[in-house]
């Protein structure tokens, strides 16, 4: 399989436990909620926004709720079939942020909370590419990632073995590959763990402009 199919079939067979344990995380989340409502705010009355890697669609539905027009995107057909269930009202499409379904200039802002980890350096470059093609000239994208350089192989998750690594990446290089993209960073957040809410790592939020 390719690493694309490995992601996007591994993440189909743990997609229910995925939905189950962590559909509620932004509960526990207050700076996630904090930046997710910012971005809402800068794209109201201008567009749309992009949940890139939406997985069960919980950050779409916040989003929604906040008033946003929202679409989520993710390569897993049956995590796209999950978050089309729990809230069937939003637009949910299957896509590979390496080619995003979206017209040039689409989007007024994008989100991609976690979904870089899977890409080594070539394919991260070319998914932030994707990522400044789609958004509309002004538009901000927020990105979410373990901070670090290494990647982990957990080897089996909620009981499921799977060959997903997760990449923790350095800050440099995540924002050379949205520079390279022509995106501009505005902001550079960094938290430590949100002690049993989630893995234990260090987080980082980089908001970039088109």
């Amino acid at each position: 399989m390719t690493d694309r199919d490995t992601v996007a079939h591994d993440y189909d067979r743990i997609a229910r436990s995925y939905a189950r344990e962590l559909g509620d995380e932004l509960t526990r989340k207050p700076l996630d909620r904090a930046l997710l409502g910012y971005l809402a705010d800068v794209a109201k009355g201008r567009g749309t926004i992009g949940d890139l890697g939406c997985g069960p669609g919980h950050v779409t539905g916040f989003l929604a709720e906040l008033g946003a027009d929202v679409v989520g995107v993710d390569v897993s057909a049956e995590m796209v079939r999950l978050a089309s269930t729990a809230h069937p009202g939003l637009r949910f499409v299957v896509g590979d942020l390496r080619s995003l379904p979206f017209a040039d200039g689409s989007l007024a802002a994008a989100i991609a909370f976690y979904s870089l980890i899977h890409f080594a350096d070539d394919d991260l470059r070319v998914a932030c590419c994707e990522i400044a093609r789609v958004l509309a000239a002004g538009g901000e994208a927020l990105i979410a990632y373990h901070r670090g350089d290494r990647v982990v192989h957990p080897g089996e998750m909620w009981g499921v073995r799977v060959d997903l690594g997760f990449r923790f990446l350095p800050d440099r290089t995540v924002a050379a590959a949205l520079k390279e993209a022509g995106l501009q960073i505005r902001a550079k957040i960094h938290r430590e763990p949100y002690a049993g809410a989630e893995h234990p790592s260090r987080r980082t939020y980089l908001i970039a402009a088109r």
